[in-house]
C-alpha cells in the first residue's frame, strides 16, 4: 500500500493540462478553477460544460487526441480519459518529465491521488483512504461534512484577519506565538453561534492584546 503524504498546493498560474474532456475532466477542472490554474484540456470532444467554459476562456482546449511532448511546461497532469492505455502512456510520460500525475481508475500508476474534500471558506476539511476505497472516502467526508456549518468560514475569517494584525502590532516573536496559542484557546465559535462574538473591530483585538501582554 502506498504510503501517501497530504499537501496542499498553491497553483495560480500554473499551468495544469487534463488529457480527457468527459465527466471526470469535468469534476477536475471545477476542483481546479478556483485557484486560478491555467487550465489546458487535451481532447477531440469536451462535455457541454467543458464546452462552454472553454466558450468563455476559462480553459483552454487543444480539440484533438493526446501524442507524446503535449505534457511540456506543465506542472500538474491529470490522466482522465476512458482509455487505460491513453492515461498510461500520459503518465508514463510525466513520469519522465518529473511532472505530478493523476491517473483516472488506477492512481497507483500516478504520482498522487485528489481525496474527497469540502470547504468552509478557507477551511478546508480532506478525506482519504489512499486510494483503497474512494466511496468510502466520500461518505466519510460527508459525515463530517454535516459537522461543519457557515459559522465555520466566519471563524476562520477572524483567525485569519487576527494573525494579520497580531503580526503587524507585535515585534516580538516569542510574544507573537503567546498570542496565537492565546487565540486559539478563545471560544469564538460560541459567540459567533450565538451572535454574541467579541474582539470583531480592530478597536476590541487591541484591547484584548494589551490585556494579554500585561499578563
Amino acid at each position: 500500500m502506498t504510503h501517501y503524504v497530504p499537501v496542499m498546493l498553491d497553483l495560480q498560474g500554473r499551468k495544469c493540462i487534463l488529457v480527457g474532456g468527459g465527466l471526470v475532466a469535468e469534476r477536475k477542472v471545477a476542483a481546479l478553477q478556483p485557484a486560478e490554474a491555467e487550465i489546458q484540456v487535451i481532447s477531440p470532444k469536451l462535455t457541454p460544460k467543458l464546452l462552454r467554459a472553454w466558450q468563455q476562456g476559462q480553459i483552454s482546449w487543444n480539440a484533438r487526441c493526446y501524442k507524446q511532448g503535449d505534457l511540456q511546461g506543465a506542472f500538474m497532469v491529470f490522466a482522465v480519459t476512458d482509455q487505460l492505455s491513453v492515461n498510461d502512456q500520459v503518465a508514463a510520460e510525466a513520469h519522465k518529465l518529473g511532472i505530478m500525475v493523476n491517473h483516472a481508475g488506477e492512481g497507483a500508476r500516478g504520482s498522487f491521488i485528489t481525496p474527497s474534500s469540502f470547504r468552509r471558506g478557507e477551511l478546508i476539511v480532506a478525506v482519504s483512504t489512499s486510494g483503497a476505497a474512494p466511496e468510502a472516502a466520500k461518505r466519510i467526508s460527508a459525515e463530517i461534512e454535516e459537522q461543519f456549518g457557515d459559522e465555520y468560514e466566519e471563524y476562520i475569517r477572524f483567525l485569519s484577519w487576527a494573525r494579520l494584525v497580531i503580526k503587524r502590532r507585535v515585534i516580538d516573536v516569542a510574544q507573537r506565538k503567546r498570542l496565537f496559542q492565546k487565540l486559539a484557546t478563545i471560544d469564538v465559535l460560541k459567540g459567533i453561534r450565538t451572535g454574541d462574538f467579541s474582539l470583531s473591530s480592530e478597536e476590541e483585538l487591541l484591547s484584548w492584546i494589551n490585556v494579554q501582554q500585561e499578563e
